[in-house]
C-alpha cells in the first residue's frame, strides 16, 4: 500500500491505495483502500502537524499489520452500483483439504511421469485433480465437471476436449497409477497390508445395447441394464489397495486371482491373508491362497455344508466363549443375559484335497435380526396375497415371495377352479433353524476369536462400494468407450482413497454425509483486491479440519496473500 495525493484547484486529498494484478488481462491496476481526508482537514485534526508525514507513517503501520494479518479492512459497497456482468464472486474452498492429501500422495508427480511418457500438451495434473475433487464434492458427468470445477478458487486451465483426451491416457496407465499410489502411500503411514479384503460389485448403464465391457449379467441392484463388474482389494484400515474392471457377465469368482497376482507382482507383496465372502470362496481361490505364505478367511454357508457338518454346526452343545474355559449348551442359556455374546465352535475339515478350519458362531442378537427380517418378509408376502396377487412373479432366494405357495386344489384334494395362494410355514420353520448361526473357513491356525474379529471388518469394503455408488454417484454410467469407462472408475478409485485418508485424518469422528456436505458448503465470497470472506458456518467439523490440516480458512476475511500461502502449502 502507498500514499496517493489527488490535487484540485483549491485542495489536495490523501488516499491509501494498493496495486492489484489482473490475471486475465495480465495488467496492474490501483484500488483505493481508504480515503484519509483533505490536507486542510488533516492539519486541523492533527493540530497543525504535517499531514503527509503522518500519512506515510500511517501507511507504514498498515503495511506492517497486513504483513502480520491484523489489518482491519474497510470495504466500500455502493447500493446504487450494479455488479459486473459475468463476474464470479462465490467460490468453493472445501477442495483445499482434498488437495493437501492429493499432493501428499504425490499424484501430481505421477501425472508428470505419465506426461513425460506420452508427450501431450494439456495439463493432466489439473484435469485429474478436478475430476477427483469434483467426484467427491460435486459428482457429475465429465461435461458438467468441467463447468463445476470453475466453482473452485483455483480456476481450471483446460477445456472439455482435454478431459476426454486425458481419459484415454488415464485408462492406459491405470495399473501404473495404482502401483505408484500404493508406494507413495507407504511413505505417509504404515499400511496394514497383512490382511486384505476382496469383494465385487457391478454398475449399470443407461443404455440397452451390449458392447465391450458393458454386458448383461446378474445386477446387484436387479436392474435390466448392461453392467460392468468391479473387483476391489482393501487393506485392514479400510483404505482401497487395487481394483479391476471386468465384463458385466464375468463370474466374479474368477476375478480374484488375476488381481491378486497383479498385487503380488506390482506391489511386491508376498505374505497376506485374503478375506472374502462366500460368493468368492471357490475351491480354486482357496487353494490359490493356501500356498507361498498366503492364507484365506472366507464366509461359509451353513446351509450348504455336508450333512454331518451341518448337524455338528447346529448342535446346541459344545459352544465356547472367548476368554472362558468351559463349554455351553445354547438351549440352557439366558438370551437376555447373553444378547451381546458371540459363541463359537471349531474343527478342522478336509474337502477336495484342501484342509481348512471351520469356525461356526452363534449370536442371539444375530438370531433376532434374521428372525425380524423374515417376519417382515412374511408380512409382505401375506399382504400381496390379500391385496394384489397379480404381482406374483418368479423370485430369488432372498425375495419375500419365496414364502408364497400356489396350489390348484382344496385341502380335501378336490380340484379348484382358481389358483389358491398361501404362506409356506414349512419353509419358515426350515429357515428359522439357521437363525443366529454364521460360519467361516480358513487355513490359519490362529485363535477362533481372532479370525472372527478379522472377518467382522468385511463391512468396510461394502461401505466403500456404497460410498462410490451413493455419495460419489459412480452410477449410472453414461460413457460408451471401454477406455473411458476404465478411466471413470480409476478416478472413482483415487477419490475413494483420498476420501478414506481424509476420514482417518479426522479420527473417524464424522459421517460420510457430514464430511462431503461440509466440504461442499465451504464457500467464500471474493472481494476484488482484498481476499475471500467465508460464507459458511463454523462448526466442530470445520474446526477439526483446520486443526488436522494445519491451516485456517475461517478468518473474517482471508487475504489474497494468505490464500496464496494456503495454495502453496496444499
Amino acid at each position: 500500500m502507498r500514499l496517493k495525493v489527488s490535487k484540485s484547484k483549491n485542495s489536495a486529498s490523501l488516499y491509501v491505495i494498493k496495486s492489484i494484478y489482473n490475471s486475465k488481462t495480465q495488467s496492474n491496476s490501483s484500488k483505493i483502500v481508504e480515503k484519509l481526508g483533505t490536507e486542510t482537514e488533516l492539519r486541523e485534526k492533527l493540530n497543525g502537524a504535517d499531514p503527509y508525514e503522518w500519512a506515510k507513517e500511517y501507511i507504514k503501520n498498515l503495511n506492517e499489520k497486513e504483513k502480520k494479518g491484523t489489518r482491519k479492512m474497510l470495504i466500500p459497497f455502493e447500493q446504487s452500483k450494479i455488479i459486473s456482468k459475468d463476474e464470479q464472486h462465490s467460490f468453493n474452498g472445501g477442495y483445499l483439504f482434498l488437495q493437501k492429501i492429493y499432493h501428499e500422495l504425490k499424484i501430481d508427480c505421477i501425472c508428470k511421469k505419465i506426461c513425460d511418457k506420452h508427450k501431450f500438451k494439456y495439463n493432466l495434473d489439473s484435469i485429474l485433480s478436478r475430476l477427483i475433487y469434483g467426484r467427491i464434492i460435486f459428482p457429475a458427468s465429465k461435461l458438467a465437471t468441467q463447468e463445476l470445477s470453475k466453482k473452485f478458487i483455483e480456476q481450471p486451465d483446460f477445456d472439455i476436449q482435454h478431459i476426454y483426451r486425458s481419459l484415454e491416457v488415464i485408462a492406459s496407465e491405470a495399473d501404473f497409477i495404482q502401483s505408484e499410489l500404493y508406494n507413495n502411500s507407504l511413505k505417509l503411514y504404515d499400511r496394514k497390508k497383512g490382511i486384505l479384503y476382496y469383494d465385487c460389485t457391478n454398475y449399470f448403464f443407461e443404455i440397452e445395447q451390449e458392447n465391450g465391457l458393458k454386458q448383461y449379467g446378474v445386477s446387484k441392484e436387479h436392474r435390466p441394464n448392461p453392467i460392468v463388474q468391479m473387483g476391489l482389494f482393501m487393506d485392514s484400515d479400510g483404505i482401497p489397495l487395487a481394483f479391476c474392471i471386468n465384463d458385466g457377465n464375468t463370474n466374479e469368482q474368477v476375478t480374484l486371482k488375476p488381481l491378486e497376482e497383479k498385487i503380488i507382482s506390482d506391489f511386491k507383496l508376498s505374505k497376506f491373508v485374503v478375506c472374502t465372502d462366500a460368493g468368492l470362496a471357490s475351491t480354486n481361490n482357496r487353494k490359490f491362497n493356501n500356498t507361498n505364505n498366503r492364507s484365506f478367511i472366507t464366509t461359509q454357508s451353513v446351509k450348504k455344508l455336508r450333512k454331518n457338518l451341518k448337524e455338528w454346526s447346529l448342535d446346541p452343545t459344545g459352544w465356547r466363549l472367548s476368554g472362558i474355559n468351559q463349554t455351553f449348551n445354547l438351549n440352557e442359556l439366558d438370551e437376555e443375559k447373553n444378547l451381546k455374546n458371540i459363541f463359537y465352535k471349531e474343527r478342522w475339515i478336509k474337502e477336495n484335497g484342501l484342509e481348512q478350519k471351520l469356525i461356526v458362531t452363534f449370536s442371539f442378537k444375530y438370531k433376532n435380526y434374521q428372525s425380524n427380517i423374515r417376519n417382515r418378509q412374511v408380512e409382505r408376502a401375506q399382504h400381496i396375497i390379500d391385496k394384489n396377487p397379480t404381482k406374483l412373479k418368479k423370485c430369488n432366494s432372498n425375495d419375500y415371495k419365496r414364502f408364497i405357495t400356489k396350489s390348484h386344489c382344496t385341502p380335501d384334494g378336490e380340484a379348484a377352479n382358481k389358483e389358491i395362494l398361501g404362506i409356506d410355514t414349512t419353509l419358515i420353520e426350515q429357515e428359522a433353524v439357521f437363525d443366529g448361526f454364521y460360519a467361516v473357513c480358513t487355513n490359519l491356525e490362529d485363535e477362533a476369536s481372532a479370525i472372527i474379529k478379522v472377518n467382522q471388518k468385511r463391512w468396510e469394503i461394502e461401505e466403500c462400494f456404497r460410498i462410490m455408488k451413493t455419495e460419489f454417484k459412480a452410477r449410472p454410467v453414461y460413457l460408451q468407450r471401454d477406455d473411458r469407462i476404465k478411466a471413470h472408475f480409476t478416478t472413482c478409485f483415487i477419490s475413494l482413497i483420498i476420501y478414506r485418508l481424509l476420514e482417518k485424518k479426522l479420527d473417524e469422528k464424522f459421517t460420510c454425509s457430514e464430511i462431503i456436505s461440509g466440504l461442499r458448503d465451504m464457500n467464500f465470497y471474493k472481494i476484488k483486491g482484498e481476499g475471500y470472506v467465508p460464507t459458511y458456518t463454523r462448526t466442530d467439523f470445520t474446526d477439526t479440519l483446520h486443526e488436522k490440516f494445519g491451516f485456517r480458512t475461517d478468518y473474517q476475511i482471508v487475504s489474497i496473500k494468505q490464500m496464496k500461502k494456503i495454495f502453496k502449502d496444499t
